[in-house]
């Protein structure tokens, strides 16, 4: 039942045309009404410290821990590498030193060595009642 036989159907076509020019409006819109604000940073002044000589020469332990994790404990080699060993030779230091302060414990400690061996350390120290860790570092 074809009642227009001579007709041509025209394909059916979308225009992009006035929807491009809605959103161009949108986004001039947008561009426009956008504030653009500067996020404020926050200035402040860090302290600068100056290494000024020392009148008296403190008495400190010095603990060097090796690349392959040994310690050396003011120039003597420990021949155990446990935290008992560490805070054995350490209350020894701690009692040979006479002093009225508790003396302070110096880790170096090398670039490739564990974390793990800077913290024995650290219980160590803790556990024979020294308090006063200190870290030494190079300058490059």
């Amino acid at each position: 039942m074809n009642f227009r036989r001579g007709s041509q159907t025209e394909e059916l076509e979308i225009n992009f045309i006035p929807l491009i020019d809605v959103l161009l409006v949108i986004i001039i819109f947008l561009v426009v009404s956008t504030t653009f604000s500067k996020f404020s940073e926050l200035k402040i002044n860090l302290p600068t410290a100056e290494a000024s000589p020392q009148d008296k020469d403190l008495d400190r332990i010095d603990i060097v821990v090796t690349a392959d994790n040994q310690y050396i404990i003011n120039n003597k080699k420990l021949s155990e590498n446990s935290i008992n060993e560490i805070s054995k030779e350490l209350k020894n230091l701690k009692s040979v030193i006479k002093t009225e302060d508790l003396p302070s414990v110096v880790i170096n400690a090398d670039a490739m060595s564990n974390h793990q061996s800077v913290i024995n350390v650290m219980e160590a120290a803790r556990l024979s009642g020294l308090n006063r860790v200190t870290f030494a570092t190079q300058v490059k």
